[in-house]
């Protein structure tokens, strides 16, 4: 065979194939680029809006899947691939994920719920499928949280919607429960106008509500007081700690004398 012939007749061929694939890298890279803005377009116009960052994450990555799974349908299509066949085979790997990974689709689903209705937010401190701690991101299939030894924990979204969920910011405060001991013969009145006071002026300690200092309970010890101020969730800790050593201090410098069990001081001790 001529070879100048052979090259003369394969050269058209050749460049309109090279000219298709150059289109066709040309076609893809613009549709990315379209994506990319498409996807920025969105974020603008939701974060106008004061969209839920994580609201915003979850539909900016649910759009640029769909629109990349166009794009690749599309310039199949262009190279002369039957699209119909591809997107019956895209929809049969599809089921077939989907039934290995029925455990990531129930994350997935569940992390949609949790978006729409939002039992808790980036920033919230909670108890979710028994974690507790702040809620650091909330994903696609898992909510991180970093619980308060500052332990990341990352739980799925399925485990988190199908279990109780205790949000301590959904309110402006919440309250810090403590009791306090007094021994027998300690006037309790006296020690809940002493506590009372005192607590009110702990930093960050709301005033409304007040805080309360009630007889809660006796025992064997003498009477118990519940001593409960109110603040807010980021405070919890330094007022839980504040209060305990303010009814250690306030007792002390009453005078009050350290609880003991009565019976077992008139039974005293059993001689062998």
């Amino acid at each position: 065979m001529d070879i100048n012939g052979w090259w003369a007749a394969t050269l058209p061929i050749v460049t309109a194939a090279a000219l298709k694939i150059v289109v066709g890298i040309v076609l893809y890279m613009v549709g990315r680029w379209l994506i990319s803005f498409a996807i920025g377009m969105l974020s603008r116009v939701l974060t106008a809006r004061n969209f839920d960052s994580t609201l915003q994450r979850y539909i900016a990555n649910i759009l640029a899947v769909l629109l990349n799974i166009v794009l690749v349908v599309a310039i199949l299509g262009y190279f002369g691939i039957e699209t119909t066949s591809f997107a019956a085979l895209l929809a049969g790997v599809g089921l077939a994920i989907g039934a290995a990974w029925s455990g990531l689709l129930a994350n997935f689903a569940a992390g949609a719920f949790l978006i729409i209705f939002r039992p808790y937010k980036v920033g919230d401190y909670v108890v979710a499928a028994g974690v507790e701690g702040t809620v650091i991101e909330i994903g696609l299939f898992n909510t991180t949280i970093t619980t308060p030894d500052n332990v990341v924990t990352i739980v799925g979204n399925a485990k988190v919607s199908g279990d109780t969920i205790k949000n301590f910011s959904a309110h402006d405060y919440r309250r810090v429960d403590r009791t306090a001991q007094l021994a027998f013969g300690v006037d309790a009145l006296d020690a809940i106008a002493r506590l009372k006071p005192a607590l009110a002026m702990i930093p960050n300690v709301v005033t409304t509500p007040a805080p309360d200092v009630e007889i809660i309970d006796f025992n064997a010890l003498g009477t118990v007081l519940a001593v409960r101020p109110y603040c807010h969730t980021r405070d919890y800790w330094q007022v839980y700690f504040d209060t305990n050593k303010l009814i250690a201090s306030t007792f002390g410098s009453a005078g009050y004398p350290a609880p003991f069990n009565v019976q077992e001081n008139r039974e005293g001790p059993v001689v062998p």
